[in-house]
């Protein structure tokens, strides 16, 4: 039988896509849910078979301790019985052994399983109870080895009828062996009520151990609920549609992955808008110089001179559109790891090349502010680019004569590289939006750009880590400001 069948779906560019769909047995039999549960069974049957051994075993080793008092004090009993009177007569025993055995045992009721054994000159003379089992018979082969023991002597023996325990005790007077006392326990009756025991314990656990495992199956199915959740959102989601979100409870692990889950989508649906709107916006700014281009080179005729002007503005549209892709490539680039060749310059020394720099874009007031006093490791082309980006977009919203200032700063922390103008400023409801791509003020006095300039600028500072400020008001001009922070900064004293 196939574990696995073939689905056939159209993907959305037309193309055939083969979809393997696991069958519903293969789910259930190597799923999360149902591994759980065997892992669960497998440890809780492992440590209960533990458990009942150990009882078991706990009960053997302490009944084993029990039966060795017993016998020991049935033992110390005789001797006192032995070195005290008869009290019959009020005289001490002598050598009257069968008088000893006869008031013991009448004296003495054995324990359960437990069997008082005397013999006299070799010979088996009285027993309590006076039914013996077969290994302790009167005519067995243990009772005669008793009979002829000369020494106190405690062991056991592994029967056909289960474990025996015994202490035999001889009575000697002047040397001689008159006869000879035993104790003895069997270890199978209590050995049957611990396994019996055992055995209650064993069908009580496994019942434990199936109501456990159904509710331990209920448990995995709710805890697991996220994570089919999870599965059915990613199902769900495609290109049109990255709203589906999975509901977060609790603060477990399963919580922490729904909240990362979730945040994954955030950014994939923000990178999605991101791109769409990018697409749009970079298709709609490449749409405009196309149709110029087209619209005059459909109107030229054979005038020479309208040739050179048509000529002239398709390659002015061109250079536009060459301006477009470059800065595009270049925002492409910025999340590259190879994209900055960072090595230490001198704040002063760019700063003061920066101003030269931008001094060559108008004819405006310009003014060097101020110039750090340090090193700092930073690319210095991308710094450059950046700020001359700024100075770029100062000019175009000032006029001849505004002043226009650059400068720089350092601090323990932090590097500053700022642009100031004093232009006609930009709206507080358009600060928020203006360093996105192909934004550009409702103010701009002038068409040129590409719309990208102000977002190179917040790419390459961070790029480097760093943010880019914005300070400004309608008719107070604004203020640009790259902050970076310091690595690797020696400062000038």
């Amino acid at each position: 039988m196939s574990e696995k069948i073939s689905d056939t779906t159209n993907t959305p560019n037309g193309n055939l896509k083969n979809t393997n769909i696991s069958l519903p047995w293969r789910k259930f039999f190597f799923g999360a849910r149902t591994r759980i549960l065997a892992w669960y069974i497998l440890l809780v049957s492992l440590s209960t078979t533990v458990t009942i051994l150990a009882i078991r075993q706990s009960l053997l080793s302490r009944l084993e301790e029990r039966i060795d008092e017993s016998l020991v004090q049935e033992i110390e009993e005789f001797r006192r019985l032995v070195e005290g009177h008869n009290p019959r007569t009020g005289q001490p025993f002598g050598d009257d052994v069968k008088s000893i055995f006869s008031v013991y045992l009448s004296r003495n009721i054995p324990n359960d399983d437990e069997f008082l054994i005397t013999l006299c000159k070799n010979e088996f003379y009285k027993a309590s109870p006076r039914a013996l089992p077969d290994p302790i018979d009167r005519d067995s082969e243990l009772v005669k080895y008793w009979a002829n023991l000369t020494k106190a002597e405690r062991g056991e023996k592994l029967m056909a009828a289960g474990k025996l325990f015994y202490i035999a005790e001889p009575v000697q007077m002047r040397g001689e062996t008159l006869g000879v006392f035993v104790v003895v326990n069997l270890l199978s009756g209590e050995l049957d009520e611990i396994n019996e025991a055992v055995t209650v314990i064993a069908q009580i656990a496994i019942t434990v151990l199936v109501v456990a495992s159904v509710l331990a199956w209920l448990t995995a199915g709710r805890v697991l609920a996220p994570l089919r959740s999870l599965t059915e959102i990613a199902r769900s989601i495609n290109e049109s549609d990255l709203t589906g979100r999975i509901p977060v409870r609790g603060k477990d692990e399963i919580a922490e992955l729904t909240i990362t889950f979730n945040q994954m989508l955030d950014r994939l649906e923000a990178g999605f808008l991101s791109q769409r709107n990018f697409m749009n916006d970079a298709g709609h700014e490449l749409r405009t110089p196309i149709a110029i281009i087209q619209g005059h080179l459909e109107l030229m005729d054979d005038d020479p001179q309208e040739q050179q002007e048509t000529l002239a503005i398709v390659f002015d549209e061109l250079d536009r559109m060459n301006r477009l892709v470059n800065d595009l490539l270049l925002l492409a680039k910025t999340e590259q790891s190879n994209f900055l060749n960072l090595e230490t310059v001198e704040i002063e020394t760019l700063t003061q090349e920066l101003y030269t720099k931008a001094k060559a874009l108008g004819a405006r007031d310009w003014r060097l502010e101020a110039t750090g006093s340090g090193f700092l490791t930073v690319d210095r082309q991308r710094i450059t680019q950046a700020v001359m980006n700024l100075a770029q977009n100062a000019t175009q919203h000032t006029q001849e004569g505004d002043e226009i200032g650059i400068g720089s700063a350092i601090s323990a922390e932090q590097a500053y590289f700022w642009v100031r103008d004093t232009g006609v400023g930009i709206p507080l409801a358009e600060q928020s939006q203006i360093f996105e791509r192909f934004v550009r003020g409702s103010r701009r006095r002038r068409c040129e750009g590409t719309g990208l300039g102000l977002a190179i600028v917040r790419a390459i500072a961070q790029s480097h880590g760093g943010r880019v400020e914005l300070k400004s008001q309608l008719g107070e001009g604004a203020a640009f400001t790259i902050v970076i922070p310091v690595k690797s900064v020696s400062l000038i004293r």
